[in-house]
């Protein structure tokens, strides 16, 4: 029976079906608009496959995103079976704009934000780029969209559950029978090319020690890395080994394909060769630069050296468990030798900057506790963190201990890092140092925000320094292991003599007793953390002194950071919204 308020059905098997309709529409609107502003009846969806793309402007994720979908729906198009509905999380009306007028598809007017946040609101979007595929009939075929198009672009279409699994069996049989034909080669092409064109059968590779070069004419750290990579590839050619590159470049621009391919000694797939995209899943490509090894048997010898060869070079040959092994001791030496100096000088540059670009040595930092933090305003997640990190940075110079933090920008223009920069209280590497780089694949920043935490005598003393103080604040310092085993010490002995398991009239289900680090407590609405009695299966929270409210043992009970309550003193009553004493 259909639900006149959102448009749902409840289905008996728990499959959730939707009347695109009454969920996309509004009172006074049936239609759905595309970048032209041309308005498209919302009956025109009927019989297709409707992705639901909730996405932003102001989202690096999403802006990253977009462009692969569009390459799916265009390629989708001409059977005019799938169809998307761009659902948008921006603030204004010209950012919206912006942002729509690169996508072929439709769209919720944005003027409708009531539809919006009601849509959002009902597929329970928790983070976006997100994509709900649902198929002819309104059935949810799957909420995974945005991992399906990256993992297979557009054979994953339909995306029927039946179907992606048929791909996941494909491809682990692939890799079982792995070669450089079934990794390299089209049915309409069986070669690779040189920067002058000419065309060499992959054949002619068999046999040969090769390196998959994953690159992007564009993207500054592939191009700090060519001159390194070249380097090991002309030693081992001069040297007389049997070794290969094959470049697979993810450029759409030819020509920056082009003038970087001309100055670079190896092979290439073709730029936009349908096989580049493929690899990419295969691999499942983490970050650039990436140089994937594959051994003479046409079987992958190791699934990313770019960092070997940049930290050890020609060392790093012939790229086995056994030499990978003598490289492990030689960055233990390495990382036990480390100084903040190590690190943070590179030739001339050897200072930070402060406000109004004031130079700072780095030599005046040594002896301090450290903080890297790697950082951008585009991203949304480093503008939600700073205020945290910042109050915990107070907190803790307060206390009579010295801390500092070095902001490290992955803006992409100086007027971004500045109006960043300024509100933040320490401070930074020039924008566009070419020490980030450097400092990126030392620490494998893969995403942003990331904090480093250096200890006073330049060792690296935490790499997760971010969870730590989204976890525990200022009480995280010094971020070091000891520390964090004293933290979880106090929260063991906090939950002595709790039972493990708990019922509650408020769920079905018997709860247990979970370390959970953030949560909404389904009893009172409020935050907690730490402790939780919680349903897995339902992924349910109730606060213990929710879930305790009429324990008689008289405990303590600490809902993590705010007030202790005695939670059986006098027993407390819930009435699903709030928490009141009885």
């Amino acid at each position: 029976m259909e639900s006149p308020e959102n448009g749902e059905l409840e289905i008996t098997n728990e499959v959730k079906k939707y009347d695109l309709a009454s969920i996309l529409c509004s009172p006074n609107r049936d239609f759905l608009v595309r970048n032209n502003g041309d308005q498209v009846k919302v009956d025109s969806l009927r019989g297709k496959t409707v992705g639901l793309y909730f996405s932003a402007s102001w989202c690096g994720p999403c802006q990253r995103f977009t462009p692969n979908l569009v390459e799916v729906y265009n390629e989708l198009l001409q059977d005019n079976k799938f169809e998307i509905v761009f659902v948008s999380a921006d603030e204004d009306d010209e950012s919206f704009n912006a942002y729509f007028s690169k996508m072929p598809w439709l769209a919720i007017p944005f003027a409708d934000s009531e539809t919006r946040g009601r849509v959002d609101e009902l597929f329970t979007v928790s983070g976006i780029p997100h994509l709900e595929i649902l198929d002819e009939n309104g059935n949810v075929l799957t909420s995974d969209g945005v991992e399906i198009i990256q993992e297979y672009g557009v054979e994953g279409y339909p995306f029927t559950s039946e179907h992606v699994q048929k791909l996941v069996e494909q491809e682990e049989e692939a890799k079982r029978n792995q070669s450089l034909k079934t990794l390299l080669v089209l049915k309409s092409r069986d070669y690779v090319i040189a920067a002058d064109g000419k065309k060499v059968p992959v054949a002619e590779l068999e046999g040969k020690t090769v390196g998959l070069y994953i690159f992007l004419a564009t993207y500054d750290g592939c191009l700090a890395f060519n001159p390194k990579l070249v380097e090991v590839y002309k030693t081992l050619k001069e040297q007389g080994e049997n070794f290969e590159i094959v470049m697979i470049p993810l450029d759409d621009d030819e020509q920056s394909f082009s003038e970087a391919f001309e100055h670079l000694p190896w092979l290439s797939l073709p730029v936009k060769d349908k096989c580049c995209a493929k690899l990419v899943r295969y691999f499942e490509l983490e970050g650039l630069p990436t140089v994937v090894v594959i051994g003479p048997d046409g079987k992958t010898l190791h699934s990313d050296v770019a960092d070997a060869i940049d930290e050890h070079g020609i060392k790093a040959y012939p790229f086995t468990p056994e030499k990978f092994a003598e490289l492990a001791e030689l960055e233990k030496a390495k990382r036990e030798a480390q100084t903040l100096e190590s690190i943070l000088v590179s030739k001339d540059c050897d200072f930070v900057i402060g406000k109004d670009g004031i130079k700072i040595p780095v030599s005046d930092l040594v002896g301090k506790n450290v903080l890297l933090y790697f950082s951008a305003h585009w991203c949304p997640p480093c503008r939600a963190f700073l205020p945290a990190l910042t109050e915990a940075y107070h907190e803790i110079n307060k206390n009579g201990n010295v801390l500092e933090v070095v902001f490290i920008s992955s803006d992409s223009d100086q007027a971004s890092f500045d109006e960043f920069f300024s509100t933040m209280p320490w401070l930074a590497l020039p924008f566009g140092d070419k020490r980030k780089e450097s400092l990126s694949r030392l620490f494998k920043v893969r995403g942003i925000p990331m904090v480093i935490a250096i200890g006073p005598n330049g060792r690296t003393v935490s790499t997760e320094a971010r969870e730590l103080i989204m976890s525990h604040g200022a009480e995280a310092f010094p971020f070091t292991a000891e520390r964090l085993k004293e933290i979880e010490a106090a929260q063991e002995k906090m939950a002595e003599g709790w039972p493990k398991n708990s019922k509650s009239d408020l769920h079905d289900h018997e709860l247990v007793l979970t370390k959970r680090q953030f949560f909404n407590c389904d009893g009172c609405g409020e935050e907690g953390r730490i402790w939780s009695y919680y349903c897995e299966e339902c992924d349910f929270d109730l606060h213990p002194k929710c879930a305790l409210g009429d324990d008689s043992t008289g405990m303590k009970v600490d809902v993590g950071g705010k007030e202790s309550v005695d939670a059986a003193a006098e027993g407390w009553i819930c009435d699903g919204d709030k928490c009141y004493r009885e």
